[in-house]
This record gives structure tokens, sequence and C-alpha cells, in this order.
């Protein structure tokens, strides 16, 4: 029995390579726990929470002149945000947008990380340089296609949209107006590009659109 007892012992190098591999498995069990977790906070707060940034159910719901251009696989968001200023004094801010006029009014400190050569501007450039049909809107300069968007229909005061990219001014009262921001993006097949989207370009986009409608308010309310 003694011989017996000895020979089912484990050696001490095995004994402490189990025991490693027993204190291991609460770890990656409670980090894949925890990742888990935070996918399913993500996925059914903080997500839907997000797309809609700021916009009434009206918002959502409502046509805009922008959706003609929307493609049937695209994600769509739609964010709004209450500006302390009347629209004529929002507008000129929206018809300015691009890296090559008054910038996206967003983090251009983030933007520059990518080389996006990005300067918000805090001065209304000449009416003259407002964006028109066919006018490119640039995400970085001098930047190949994909590095832009192009301007498919303004109605100066009101409504800029760019491949189905679109902002509107709406009056709220005399003193405040309504800025709405409908994007879309064209999801393409393929789990790399899925991938891409959810992972990374959702949230990102999220943080710099919303940089860019906080800048805008915060431009015009400063006029005032």
């Amino acid at each position: 029995m003694t011989r017996l007892a000895h020979a089912t012992i484990p050696p001490r190098e095995a004994r402490r390579t189990l025991a490693q591999r027993r204190m291991g498995r609460p770890v990656w069990i409670g980090a894949l726990g925890l990742l888990l977790l935070l996918a399913a906070v993500y996925i059914g707060w903080v997500r839907p929470w997000h797309l809609r940034w700021g916009a009434t159910d009206q918002e959502i719901a409502m046509p805009l002149p922008g959706d003609p251009w929307i493609v049937p696989e695209a994600k769509v968001s739609t964010r709004a945000i209450m500006i302390d200023a009347p629209a004529a004094d929002v507008w000129p801010w929206v018809a300015h947008l691009g890296q090559e006029r008054g910038g996206f009014y967003s983090y251009d400190w983030l933007e520059n990380l990518f080389l996006a050569d990005m300067h918000n501007g805090e001065q209304i450039p000449a009416e003259s340089d407002a964006l028109q049909v066919g006018d490119r809107v640039s995400f970085m300069g001098s930047g190949p296609a994909g590095t832009y968007t192009t301007v498919d229909f303004v109605e100066p005061g009101h409504v800029l949209v760019a491949e189905g990219w679109t902002w509107i001014v709406e009056p709220a009262s005399e003193n405040t107006s309504r800025l709405i921001v409908r994007y879309p993006f064209p999801l393409g097949p393929g789990w790399m590009g899925r991938l891409f989207y959810y992972a990374w370009f959702e949230p990102a986009h999220f943080v710099m659109e919303a940089g860019m409608m906080m800048g805008i308010k915060q431009r015009a309310e400063a006029r005032q």
C-alpha cells in the first residue's frame, strides 16, 4: 500500500503546474465574464443611446432631405442638440464644414493624430466660401477618395446633404434652434467590414460627431 501511495503522488513540478492551472482558471473566466458583461451593457444600453444622442422620437422618424441618398444596407444614426442661438447664427458654421474651410469644430488634436491637418475655425469665413453642390467636404488635407464626401444638396440657411450625411438647422423659437444630424454608414458584406464598423468606426464616429455638434453650439452661442 505504501509503494502504491508513493507511486501515485505527482512530482513536485507537476504538482506546481497543476496548482497554477487551477489558480489561473478563475482569472480568465472572470475576465471573459467581465468582457461579456461590458459587451451586453454596450449593446443593450450605450449603443442605442449614442445612435440617437439628443434626438426625439419624432426627429428619428421624420424623413430628411438626405434620405434618398441612403442605401438600404446602411447603418443610420440620428442625433440632435438644442442651441441657444437663432438659426441664422447656427447655419454659417454648418455651411463652412470641412478641412478646407472652417474645420469640423470637434477634437482637432484627435483628428491630427491621423495626419488630418485639421484647424477648427473660430471665425466664420466669407459667405462666398459657403458650401455648394458638388463641393468637397474633406476630412484631411489632400486625401484620396474616402477621405472626403461631396455635397449633393443645399438649402441655404436650413439643409446640407453630403452623400446622405444630413445637417438640418431648425428654428425652435426666435432665439433658439435645433441642429439635427443624420449619418448613414454603408455597411458592406463580410465579417471584416462589420468588425471594423461595430468595434471601431461607430463609437469613434459618435465621439467626433457629438464633438462637432457641441462645437457648433459653442461657436453659435458665443456670438450671442
